[in-house]
Formats: C-alpha cells, sequence, structure tokens
C-alpha cells in the first residue's frame, strides 16, 4: 500500500512539470503548426531567472516569502518578454516553411538560449531551497511528502484550467479556433493573423517558463538540466495528440505513472516504458488520443 501511495504522489507531481512544458508545445503547434524545439531553453531561462531573482530576496535580507513572488516574476519576465520577441524576429519569416527548416531554425533558438544563460549565469549550479522546504509537509500512509509539491500541482491546474476557458469562453479564443482551422480565410475576413499567431506563442513560453521557475526550488538549475524533461514533453503530446490542451494532460499523467511505476518496479526500462507506450498509442491512432486527422489540402 506504501509503494502505491508512493506511485501515485510521484506521478501526480511528476505530471504537473509534464503538463506546463507540454500544453507550451501543443499551443503553438495547434495554433502555428510549428514544433517548437527551442521550448526547453525557455523552459530552462524561466527556472533561471526565477532562481536568481530569489536569491536576490535573499542576499538583501528581505522576507524569504517574497521569493515565491520572485519566482513567479521570473516566469513573467522570460514568457511575456522572450516570447513575442522570438516570435517577431524569427519564427514569423517562416511561416509556411517546410517543417525541416522550423525545426533547424527553432534548434538554433535553443543553442542560442543555451550558450546565453552559460554567459549571464556561468557554469555553476544556483539553487533555491527555502521556498520548497517553508512550506513544510505532510504524512501520507507513513510517508513524507513536502507540501510545495502541490503547489506546483495548483499552479499547473490553474494555468491550464485559464487556458481552457481563454480558448472556449472568450472572444479571442474563437479567433484562435477560427485561424486553426483556416488560416487563410481567417486572414480574408479581417482577423488580425499576426496577433493571434504572437499571443499564441507568448501563453506557450509563459507555460514553459512557470514550469521551469517553480521546478526550480526542486532541483539544482544548471545549463542543459532541461533536457530529459523537454524530451519527455514531446513524447506526452505524441501520445495526447498535438494540438489538444486535453490531450496534453492525459498524456501528461500516462507517461508520468509510466515512469513512477518504472522507477519503482523495474528502473531500468525507465524511458522504454514511455516510448514502448508512445509507439502502441501512435500504431493504433497516429494522432494521437485526442488529436485530429487533418486534410491535405492538394
Amino acid at each position: 500500500m506504501n509503494l502505491l501511495t508512493i506511485i501515485v504522489f510521484d506521478a501526480i507531481n511528476y505530471a504537473a512539470t509534464l503538463f506546463l512544458l507540454s500544453v507550451g508545445l501543443t499551443v503553438v503547434f495547434g495554433v502555428m503548426r510549428i514544433l517548437n524545439v527551442s521550448h526547453g531553453g525557455i523552459y530552462a531561462l524561466g527556472a533561471y531567472m526565477g532562481t536568481w531573482l530569489a536569491l536576490l530576496v535573499l542576499e538583501v535580507d528581505l522576507p524569504p516569502v517574497l521569493t515565491y513572488l520572485m519566482l513567479l516574476l521570473g516566469a513573467l519576465i522570460i514568457g511575456f518578454l522572450l516570447g513575442p520577441i522570438i516570435e517577431r524576429l524569427l519564427l514569423r519569416r517562416i511561416y509556411g516553411s517546410d517543417m525541416h527548416i522550423q525545426l533547424l531554425l527553432t534548434f538554433s533558438i535553443l543553442l542560442i538560449l543555451d550558450d546565453s544563460m552559460k554567459l549571464i549565469w556561468g557554469m555553476e549550479p544556483l539553487f533555491i531551497s527555502e521556498p520548497y522546504s517553508m512550506l513544510g509537509r505532510f504524512k501520507v500512509g507513513g510517508i513524507i511528502y513536502p507540501w510545495y509539491d502541490f503547489v506546483l500541482v495548483g499552479v499547473s491546474v490553474v494555468f491550464g484550467g485559464a487556458l481552457v476557458w481563454m480558448v472556449r469562453a472568450t472572444r479571442f479564443g474563437k479567433l484562435v479556433i477560427a485561424v486553426i482551422h483556416d488560416r487563410e480565410v481567417s486572414q480574408a475576413i479581417g482577423i488580425n493573423v499576426n496577433l493571434v499567431f504572437t499571443v499564441a506563442f507568448t501563453v506557450g513560453a509563459l507555460a514553459a517558463a512557470l514550469g521551469g521557475a517553480f521546478v526550480a526550488p526542486k532541483i539544482a538549475v544548471v545549463p542543459q538540466f532541461a533536457l530529459e524533461v523537454v524530451v519527455l514533453a514531446f513524447a506526452v503530446i505524441a501520445i495526447g495528440g498535438m494540438g489538444s490542451i486535453e490531450g496534453a494532460a492525459v498524456g501528461a499523467v500516462i507517461v508520468s505513472l509510466a515512469r513512477a511505476l518504472a522507477i519503482h518496479l523495474a528502473p531500468e526500462v525507465e524511458l522504454m516504458v514511455v516510448y514502448l507506450i508512445m509507439i502502441m498509442v501512435l500504431v493504433v491512432r497516429p494522432q494521437g488520443l485526442f488529436g485530429e486527422a487533418e486534410l491535405r489540402r492538394i
């Protein structure tokens, strides 16, 4: 029973991080039809910026509770600043280009962001433990868990709920859906498609930065630390379906549960299990569980 509790709680906690990463990827792909490899760099920048601001608070002897605000502020700075810059200056030039051009550009952006982090913060790890430890711990079935893990779950639920509300219940959401279904017709009837693209990419960047900033107190932030989790995020959207918010949530839960089961029962096959599930889903349903098959235009 204790092992089952550990597996479930580990899966829930990891799913929160994977969801924030994968929902950003799926929003960008769903609206812009770009597979954004640079997403991992934005995730890492959110972690660095949030950690750096939180450490500044402690250095000037301000109340440690302000570190939570600094984590959020770091994510907002990266999301709202970097998102529009990348979309307007770089991605806008390749809309409609072949997939390999998009992959090359976004991979180049990832390398630039990675080197930028090394130039600004160096190679030494950054670590801020106060936000993680201040909330204390609780016990379930004799197993002790930190409350902070469920702060990250809360951030994921709130962000995901806000995103679903924006898409389903606002005028801008209806414009987004129109652009997704037919970009050319949307532009012809007067919808500002460029603005929709900018907002979509900024939302995706904000999701990645939030995930990075709030996971930072659980780990040491070092260059290229985001590589493993970003690779898993691509598996999440392949399983859940490209462009589906619900698919990102379900895919994150499936991948996290499979990973938790493998780690505790058969750690040598941890990654293999995840990709076996992805292969099985894609064989049966190539567009993913919640994805929609697209008609090719001739």
